[in-house]
């Protein structure tokens, strides 16, 4: 399938062999090389998905994050070629669902774009059928999923969650009582093998907590379980 990807970067060697390996696998790309343009270009073009580089001029990476969120939850993947893991958490909880660090293969991302596109591809599935078999709404305490309109309410009040945090949620309340590893969630919500590097679910678990806990310090619903990773309770 076809989809729309854009590009953000300074970098233009990199740019153009970014362009060139996804114009390979049959996608339309767009491109921008800083952050304003980017934000321009990304409300007129309406991708599928981003490639967004952290360090870029005129505005960075991170704020043109923030400002996207507010529009639209299209999946972001943020590269940087800082080593901090802060920048990395910092990306994650404003909304990115992956990033990568320089120096990367272009094998990686092409697996990384090709995960997240397929998230895509499974909720638009989801939502143009009408004999799922897969119930479209799950009930949990105060929580409800609403899978077909990619949507979640706590005490019927709707709670803002980024495409990634959606899933994962939504994994977990299908999966309730069941305590889960974090290279399992990263397997059955990312859709692929994360290196090792399971930094990712823990930001999305924390993320999610404050957002459905009343206490995020002590929740109640995803807990941790030492040495083995999480489960949700209802």
């Amino acid at each position: 399938m076809n989809h729309k990807i854009l590009i953000v970067e300074d970098d233009d060697t990199l740019l153009s062999v970014i362009k060139y390996n996804l114009d390979k696998e049959g996608h339309s790309v767009f491109t921008a090389d800083d952050g304003i343009k980017a934000v321009e270009t990304a409300r007129s073009k309406k991708p599928d998905l981003i490639v967004l580089d952290i360090m870029l001029p005129k505005m960075d990476g991170l704020e043109v994050c923030r400002i996207l969120r507010r529009d639209t939850n299209v999946p972001i993947i943020m590269l940087t070629a800082k080593s901090e893991e802060i920048d990395k958490v910092v990306g994650l909880e404003i909304g990115a669902d992956d990033y990568l660090t320089k120096p990367f293969s272009m094998k990686e991302l092409l697996a990384r774009v090709k995960a997240l596109l397929r998230r895509v591809e499974m909720a638009q599935q989801q939502t143009g059928s009408s004999g799922a078999t897969c119930p479209s709404l799950i009930k949990a305490g105060a929580l409800e999923i609403d899978s077909e309109r990619h949507t979640a309410f706590l005490k019927g009040s709707a709670i803002e969650l980024t495409p990634k945090e959606f899933d994962l949620l939504a994994f977990m309340i299908r999966n309730k009582n069941r305590v889960m590893s974090r290279d399992y969630l990263l397997e059955k919500v990312w859709g692929y093998d994360y290196a090792g590097d399971t930094r990712t679910v823990d930001v999305h678990i924390r993320w999610l907590r404050q957002k459905i806990e009343a206490d995020a310090a002590q929740p109640r619903h995803l807990l941790t379980v030492r040495g083995v990773g999480y489960k949700f309770e209802e």
